[in-house]
């Protein structure tokens, strides 16, 4: 790991990543794709110095609180969160200043901030996103070798379900030829329905591919399906949105079933609710009168 100065850690749409790099090692991440000029080696965890005291400054330059976010690029519960803990501190910060909180990430480590994640729930909003591809346990190990498995994410699910926490799940990206079945799809959405997640973000069945994290990508599958990246080749050629021959039926499938079970399933409507933000004592008040 090495540290770097930076003078904002928000961005203009109020996102936040308190790490550049991840040790998780998931086959497919488009975050390692070079368009995001991360200048270091991706497991070399870039920390950025004095983070809470620039998102508190940020913060106190705001006009209007609303949702600040983490995890869009790099996990926020990388294994080096348990001892740095940057990222609890920086819920602290907007626990403090009554912001809310939309946390995404792929570690059941999570839990270990359920307390400061309740108290902004009580006093704003708090929302879960984790990402769930893979039900196979197994596979899961394969696709995603460093990081929680989908069970033990599922039952972080769980937990935030009975301490009244709203969670959305990433159903994202799904590998053609790998785990685009209809096995793993209800798998998926059985969890879900479990943990009474509130939306599932869906973008068809498939993945990306670019400079980058396609070379990665190809690495994993020569290690571990030998041949399938000359089929993905020959599929695909160099395109960047890798559709699975099953996209159709399964993506019918999926909105069906969450239509049946009442979970928010197309993209804006999910992005839209975890955006959502009212601050809960202003709203308490005008009730008085």
């Amino acid at each position: 790991m090495h540290y770097k100065s930076y003078k904002s850690i928000l961005s203009p749409q109020n996102g936040m990543n308190l790490y550049r790099g991840c040790t998780h090692g998931c086959i497919y991440c488009d975050s390692r794709s070079k368009c995001y000029q991360m200048d270091h080696d991706f497991e070399d965890i870039e920390i950025k110095e004095n983070s809470s005291e620039i998102l508190t400054a940020q913060l106190l330059k705001k006009r209007h609180k609303g949702m600040i976010s983490t995890g869009s690029m790099c996990d926020p519960y990388i294994p080096l969160e348990k001892t740095l803990k940057i990222t609890r501190s920086s819920l602290e910060v907007i626990e403090k200043h009554g912001f809310g909180a939309s946390v995404l990430t792929k570690s059941a480590t999570i839990l270990r901030d359920l307390d400061i994640l309740k108290r902004i729930n009580e006093k704003s909003r708090t929302v879960i996103q984790m990402t769930l591809t893979t039900y196979d346990e197994d596979l899961c190990k394969i696709l995603e070798p460093y990081v929680s498995t989908t069970k033990e994410r599922f039952e972080a699910l769980k937990i935030f379900r009975d301490n009244q926490i709203p969670c959305v799940v990433w159903f994202d990206p799904l590998l053609p030829f790998i785990n685009d079945t209809e096995e793993n799809l209800r798998g998926i959405l059985q969890y879900c329905i479990e943990a009474k997640v509130k939306g599932i973000i869906f973008f068809g069945i498939g993945l990306t591919l670019r400079e980058g994290n396609r070379e990665y990508f190809y690495e994993k599958l020569d290690a571990h399906f030998p041949g399938l990246k000359e089929r993905y080749i020959k599929s695909y050629g160099n395109n960047y949105a890798i559709m699975s021959p099953n996209n159709e039926k399964l993506s019918k499938l999926f909105h069906d079933i969450c239509e049946e079970h009442h979970i928010l399933h197309h993209p804006d409507e999910v992005f839209a609710y975890i955006h959502e933000f009212k601050e809960k004592h202003t709203f308490e008040q005008l009730s008085l009168f």
